[in-house]
């Protein structure tokens, strides 16, 4: 009888307990948010169980909460943990231009076993001193340098979409993800991959792999203690195994490649200063007079890898679905091609030609706008602030 009664006080109380601190949160953060609507939550979960869905439908539920609550909401996302899912364009104005908000979210964390503490990830005096060092890297001129790399990958790129020609539908992301895995790796890391001609690059699956993981994670109800319990903890095991021995060998053999030769950062015949690959401004910078160790220099090369190819395949895909929906807009935009180079079979294009590809560029920032690569971010507030008031 007594072990009845013991057994029923224990199951009571982690009945209870849950609700108790769950009304406790609410309560204590109702002074900050209390003017801020969203889903009712459960004091178990929060509102995580509107996330046990598939990872393509998020962007739908958050156009649901935003079309019934407003644009900016109120989620939990746990028993005791909340988050705004913000689309007001004068708050992120405000949030992005604050010199104090600039810690990122706790879901960052997620990246971490893959990236580090690279320039995403990173925040605070580490962000800002990686920062300086890469930027250099960026400087738009640097494009002339690789003009025909671009032209070469293009070229094995058009010709694998000729073997498509004859065939009613194609799923065209796997093909640009290779596409531009070729070109990160050649203009930013200076090596060839040659992804294009390998169509079952395991680089290209695992980055797949993990990005589903990582959104899977950002939403999942799991307490992330249970996380190494899971079979994604090990498809991520496995899946890293791939992408940091992939961005060991592109140091590697950059590291031997400089070795061999002198680093083109001299001046070339006409006086003007040639630009390091990505890679190899890594390889040469110094961060309080010391060298980048090689975790510094594979968190970045993992960073930029990522964002430098998962990212552009998401908007090229996005870019060439837009135009095959709109065939006037896709008109417009070869008549202006053929009004720069003519033929268009032998245009060899140049960075002055970018100047006069305005309607083409209007169309890149649509789909940006429409479909963003990264269709959102997200900060800890780590000091009060009023909005609204």
């Amino acid at each position: 009888m007594f072990i009845l009664i013991g057994l029923f006080g224990v199951f009571l109380t982690l009945l209870v307990l849950p609700v108790y601190l769950h009304k406790s949160y609410v309560k204590k953060h109702e002074k900050y948010l209390k003017n801020i609507s969203g889903p009712k939550p459960n004091p178990f979960f929060g509102n995580m169980l509107d996330f046990v869905i598939p990872t393509h439908k998020f962007m739908n539920l958050f156009s649901d909460y935003m079309d019934k609550y407003g644009t900016i909401t109120k989620v939990y996302d746990g028993p005791q943990s909340t988050f705004l899912l913000v689309a007001d364009e004068n708050l992120f104005e405000y949030i992005l231009s604050s010199p104090q908000l600039i810690e990122k979210a706790s879901q960052y964390e997620y990246l971490q076993n893959w990236l580090g503490l690279g320039l995403l990830t990173s925040t605070g005096l580490k962000w800002k001193k990686r920062r300086r060092v890469i930027t250099p890297a960026f400087h738009f001129s640097i494009l002339e340098n690789f003009v025909d790399i671009f032209e070469r990958v293009g070229d094995v790129f058009i010709k694998k979409l000729e073997t498509h020609i004859e065939e009613e539908k194609v799923d065209i992301y796997p093909l640009i993800t290779l596409y531009a895995l070729d070109i990160i790796c050649e203009a930013a890391m200076g090596i060839s991959v040659n992804a294009q001609l390998d169509n079952k690059s395991q680089y290209v699956r695992s980055v797949e792999e993990i990005c589903r993981i990582i959104t899977d994670r950002n939403f999942s109800p799991l307490d992330t203690r249970f996380y190494p319990f899971t079979i994604n903890y090990y498809k991520e095991k496995m899946a890293l195994k791939v992408l940091h021995a992939h961005t060991d060998t592109v140091i590697d053999r950059r590291i031997k490649e400089m070795k061999n030769c002198v680093v083109e950062n001299n001046e070339n015949d006409v006086g003007i200063k040639k630009k390091m690959a990505f890679l190899d401004t890594l390889l040469n910078s110094n961060c309080d007079g010391k060298p980048l160790s090689r975790t510094d220099i594979r968190e970045e090369v993992d960073t930029f890898m990522f964002e430098g190819h998962h990212t552009i395949s998401s908007a090229i895909s996005f870019a060439l679905y837009s135009l095959a929906n709109n065939p006037s807009v896709q008109k417009k935009a070869l008549e202006e091609q053929k009004e720069i180079f003519g033929d268009l079979k032998s245009a060899k294009p140049i960075p002055a030609d970018l100047q006069d590809m305005k309607y083409l560029e209007l169309v890149i920032k649509e789909t940006l706008r429409l479909y963003p690569s990264v269709p959102f971010f997200g900060r800890n507030v780590t000091e009060d602030f009023e909005w609204g008031s």
